[in-house]
This record gives C-alpha cells, sequence and structure tokens, in this order.
C-alpha cells in the first residue's frame, strides 16, 4: 500500500451516489492497482455496493461517516453543519496525512469552501483557481479559473498562469515551456479590461523561466491548439466552460439525426472517433489549484466512466509531485 498513490473518495456526493462512485473505482482498478482508496460515506450502504468487486473490496477502506452535503445546498450552509459529512471528512484525511489527494462528485460550492478551511493555501497565494482539461485539435488545454473566483485582479491571474503551467506538466509530462494565454475579446495589446492589460503588460515585460508567454486568445480559438494553459477570471471560465458543453451535446445529438442511415453507415468510423473526441468524460476532473493539498471534483452528473477518468487524474497528480512544481513556478514579477 505504501507504493499507491491513498485517495479520499467523497462516496455519497453527486447523481447516483455510491453506486456510480463504487463502479468507477472498479473500473478504475480493472485497468491498474496503483491506487488505494479510502472511502467515506455511509458504511451500511458502502459495504452493500462494495461486496460487488472484490478487486474493490481488496485495495479500499471504508470510513463511516454520519452526514451528507446535498447537491443545493448553499456553501456556507455546508461548512457549518458539515463537519462530520463526508466530504468534509475525506478533505480533512489530507491534513491528517492519512490521503494524498482527496475526489468528490458533490456540490462544487461546498467542495471550494471546506477545501480552503482545511488545507492552507500555498504561500503568495490567496485565490485558489479550479482548473479543467479542455481538449483541442493537438491535445488538450488546461483552463482556468473554471468558477471559483468571479472577480479576479493581475496578481490572481499571474499565480493561475503559474498553476497552469504545473499543472500542464503534471498531466502531460511536459518538461518544456507550456504556452500560457489570456483569454480576451480580441488579440491587439490595448482591447480588453485593465486587468488584463496590466497582467499583459507584466507578462510581457518579465523574463519567465516556467512558460511562455503567448498573449492574448479569443473565445473562437481555445480548440486550436495553439497554446496549452489559457487564463482567464472565474466568471468567463465558467460561461465558457458550460457554452462549450453545451456546443458539443447538441453537436452530437443533432448529427445523426442530420445524416441518412446509409451515410452513417459509411462514415461510422469517423463519427466514432469524433464523438470520443467530444466525449466530457474523459475529460472529467477539475482540480482545485493553490491549497497546500490537491483536491478534484468530478463532475456531478457523470457516469462511472467519468469517475474513472477523475481517478486517473488524481493519480498523475500526486505521481508527478504537483504541489512542489506549483510552489518552484510562482513567481515575483515587476510591477
Amino acid at each position: 500500500m505504501t507504493n499507491k498513490v491513498n485517495i479520499a473518495v467523497d462516496a455519497m456526493g453527486g447523481e447516483n451516489a455510491p453506486r456510480k462512485i463504487i463502479e468507477g473505482i472498479n473500473i478504475s482498478l480493472q485497468s491498474s492497482q496503483k491506487n488505494f482508496f479510502y472511502i467515506y460515506g455511509q458504511q451500511d450502504i458502502l459495504e452493500k455496493e462494495i461486496a460487488k468487486s472484490k478487486l474493490v473490496q481488496q485495495n479500499c477502506e471504508i470510513i463511516n461517516t454520519k452526514d451528507v452535503i446535498v447537491d443545493d445546498e448553499s456553501p456556507l450552509a455546508a461548512a457549518k453543519r458539515g463537519k462530520e459529512s463526508s466530504m468534509w471528512k475525506a478533505i480533512e484525511s489530507q491534513k491528517e496525512n492519512k490521503s494524498d489527494i482527496s475526489l468528490s462528485a458533490g456540490n462544487t460550492g461546498a467542495l471550494l469552501v471546506i477545501s480552503r478551511l482545511i488545507l492552507n493555501s500555498i504561500n503568495g497565494i490567496n485565490k485558489p483557481a479550479l482548473a479543467g482539461l479542455w481538449p483541442n485539435n493537438n491535445n488538450m488545454n488546461v483552463v482556468l479559473d473554471l468558477g471559483a473566483n468571479i472577480e479576479c485582479d493581475e496578481k490572481n491571474l499571474l499565480d493561475f498562469a503559474c498553476m497552469g503551467a504545473a499543472l500542464f506538466k503534471s498531466l502531460f509530462n511536459n518538461n518544456g515551456y507550456p504556452r500560457i494565454a489570456l483569454l480576451n475579446v480580441g488579440l491587439e495589446e490595448h482591447k480588453g479590461k485593465d486587468v488584463l492589460k496590466k497582467t499583459y503588460s507584466v507578462l510581457k515585460k518579465n523574463k519567465l523561466k516556467n512558460f511562455e508567454f503567448s498573449g492574448y486568445i479569443e473565445g473562437n480559438q481555445i480548440m486550436e491548439g495553439n497554446v496549452d494553459v489559457i487564463i482567464t477570471d472565474g466568471f468567463t471560465g465558467n460561461i465558457a466552460l458550460k457554452t462549450a458543453e453545451g456546443t458539443a451535446n447538441f453537436i452530437t445529438k443533432n448529427l445523426k439525426k442530420s445524416l441518412s442511415k446509409l451515410s452513417i453507415l459509411l462514415s461510422y468510423n469517423a463519427l466514432k472517433q469524433f464523438k470520443e473526441k467530444l466525449d466530457p468524460r474523459k475529460y472529467n476532473g477539475a482540480i482545485f489549484l493553490g491549497l497546500q493539498s490537491p483536491v478534484v471534483k468530478s463532475h456531478g452528473s457523470t457516469d462511472a466512466i467519468g469517475f474513472a477518468h477523475s481517478i486517473e487524474t488524481c493519480h498523475k497528480i500526486v505521481r508527478a509531485n504537483l504541489i512542489e512544481k506549483i510552489k518552484s513556478h510562482l513567481i515575483t514579477v515587476d510591477a
């Protein structure tokens, strides 16, 4: 067990929990037994689900919790009353050095608030950010912030750039210089909000050792694959993410309706590859960056396959020493 990554799982969060959580763990273990799971939740319910898989039984420990944070609960209410919840206890296990990382498909707002209450921020970072993966023509982008911070100043955006570069290197074994861009309404240096223009000026002026600054990027260029990390505030990032998810769902649902049976048959392999490219389950697992220990948020509506993908993300983050990378990537810049 000592050679495995120890993952604390909030098994009660998200749709169809805990069944899909346990099924996702089983799918992950069928691929590789490189993780050990501390599963937090109601013991009697969990035991029934875990009994279906000997593989899960051999690679987990159940920790009984009294409470569950529901999806529609306000973050502050959840934080006030949730100290005995599966979410709270899972995150708390990181502070106690029992687990390396925590994973939840539960209430996003509650997860962010509770994580900040329990886990200290990395020195120098005052606003942790929610980062996610975004497919592009070449591979994937890292995009942040996706909703943790509605308003940001230039210091926050600079921190996001450093953290995003560290995350990209961790997930994709990149030893080079990730290309960073600021999401904006145009490519010209004078365009955009004052915060963006100030951030642009600082990044252009300073010599950066850990990433390459590529200037601005517009929304219609996100998926071209010309940059690796895209930086924005949480308000803009969340809208962009939801728009992209909705567009992908619209395309996949309506494409089949628009094609004849013959054309579908003739182009089956191409359509299959296209659908797999847009499958959101492959990119499941947003990462809460900026804390002393990593927290991963699985989409609440994903299925067991999507949850298994978020487990893989957890493993990569821990094995790549993401937190140490972030600390080494933080920059001191000239104003």
